[in-house]
């Protein structure tokens, strides 16, 4: 029985099981990523540390974050998507785990920062541009934004558990949470999450003949060992180094950055502290970025179905400038009570917040073919570079000025500087001829 007979008696394709269990994943992994602003308040006041020497620990945990995905999706393409996805998540829980066992600074650096860094970096947004290149023929900008999403249902589910056992009893049973959300995660993964489609004898879905990805997976099957022992840093560099050469990429890289500073970095990072200097509980703050997370998971699937319609340059030009002016008034909308205009800035910060994930992975693959998924991975690490600078400066000027003020309006000239890079792309030579590039190539 041929490949194509077996996915038609198939009720539910194989590709949406897979999908499913990845976005448990990025669930089970997004724990870390609503921690720090709600444990930054309780560990100052335990440890006495600085604003600075905290948001140091979130900025080396973004910076690994987004370094480690590019080579972390050429691990994916060499070991398979399941034992890179296990391994991660281990990583997050051991990470987290640990932390309840620090009394010094530098320890917070290793669990914080390197650790859960190294973890959440092998199960960045780069997996879910992994799953749907690999297991999806068309909806692909609609499977993205679903999994992206992931990690907001992630933030969502544990924000407000993680608030209030930072509460009471205390920030280390809020840690102990966060490991057993990742690990919780792991059976699945080993059991249901298949490296490709060809692992249970099917096409990837949408696709009903064998044709160009499946063509140029046999060509890779075909190449010389030499070729395809090739290490995952190899061939992440020399994706790198063919990438680098196309002004798409820059322009990507630049604007992703700012993207990564005015979510990951700082309202991630910054906004419970931020409320909290203006009297604002912290419960209340870390409920009202739960409530960020429900827009985001509606934000993220819109803007799927959206790529799969429109022109992504386009799309990702509105996101950064609507996010822009959202920063530019919050400064104004903080309080100690929650107003109405602070809950419109939270539905439309939400619905914005990783919209521009599935544009930017479907620039990727349209302008780099079979490399889109690792070049998306070094588009994702300027992201997290981008987030880690804004977490740390924030921090910095917090503790300079007592106020955030001066990061958010910053911010927003950022926003405003992206939406002009990204409404300017090109179209590069490769934008015309999407092919497959030859992973050897130099």
């Amino acid at each position: 029985m041929s490949a194509t007979e077996t996915a038609r008696r198939r009720r539910i394709h194989p590709a949406w099981v897979v999908a499913a269990v990845a976005f448990l994943a990025l669930v089970g992994a997004a724990g870390f990523r609503a921690a720090p602003g709600v444990l930054m308040v309780p560990l100052q006041q335990e440890f006495g540390w600085s604003t600075t020497v905290l948001s140091a620990a979130v900025s080396i945990n973004l910076v690994l974050f987004g370094l480690t995905a590019p080579f972390a999706a050429a691990l994916m393409e060499r070991f398979g998507i399941r034992a890179v996805t296990a391994t991660a998540l281990v990583m997050i829980g051991a990470g987290s785990a640990l932390t309840v066992l620090v009394s010094q600074s530098w320890q917070i650096l290793l669990t914080w920062g390197l650790l859960i860094g190294l973890g959440t970096g092998s199960m960045a947004l780069v997996f879910a541009a992994t799953i749907a290149n690999t297991w999806f023929a068309k909806s692909r900008g609609l499977v993205i934004g679903i999994l992206t999403a992931g990690s907001a249902a992630g933030q969502l589910v544990f924000l407000p558990f993680i608030a209030m056992l930072a509460q009471d009893p205390g920030w280390r049973q809020a840690s102990l949470l966060i490991a057993a959300g990742a690990l919780a995660v792991v059976p699945l993964v080993l059991k249901f999450l298949k490296n490709s489609p060809a692992d249970v004898g099917a096409l990837p879905y949408g696709e009903t003949e064998p044709e160009e990805e499946a063509a140029a997976s046999a060509a890779a099957a075909a190449a010389p060992d030499s070729e395809r022992s090739s290490n995952a840093a190899v061939r992440a560099l020399q994706v790198l180094k063919r990438a680098s050469k196309v002004r798409t990429f820059w322009a990507l890289v630049a604007g992703f950055a700012i993207c990564g500073a005015t979510t990951n970095g700082l309202i991630g990072t910054h906004f419970i502290p931020s409320a909290h200097d203006h009297g604002m509980p912290q419960t209340t703050a870390a409920g009202l970025l739960a409530v960020v997370g429900i827009f985001d998971i509606l934000g993220t699937i819109a803007s799927g179905w959206l790529t799969d319609r429109y022109n992504p340059k386009v799309l990702l030009a509105v996101y950064y400038q609507f996010r822009g002016i959202g920063l530019l008034v919050l400064p104004l909308l903080l309080s100690a009570t929650v107003q109405p205009s602070m809950i419109v800035f939270v539905v439309i910060y939400g619905l914005d917040w990783v919209a521009t994930v599935p544009p930017t992975a479907a620039i990727c693959r349209k302008t780099f073919g079979a490399d889109g998924s690792v070049v998306f991975g070094w588009v994702f690490a300027a992201h997290q570079l981008g987030a880690a600078a804004a977490a740390l400066g924030a921090g910095a000027i917090r503790d300079s000025t007592g106020e955030y003020t001066y990061a958010w309006f910053g911010a927003a000239a950022m926003c405003t500087i992206a939406a002009v890079i990204s409404a300017t792309i090109r179209k590069d030579k490769s934008d015309k001829d999407p092919a497959p590039v030859p992973v050897a190539a130099a």
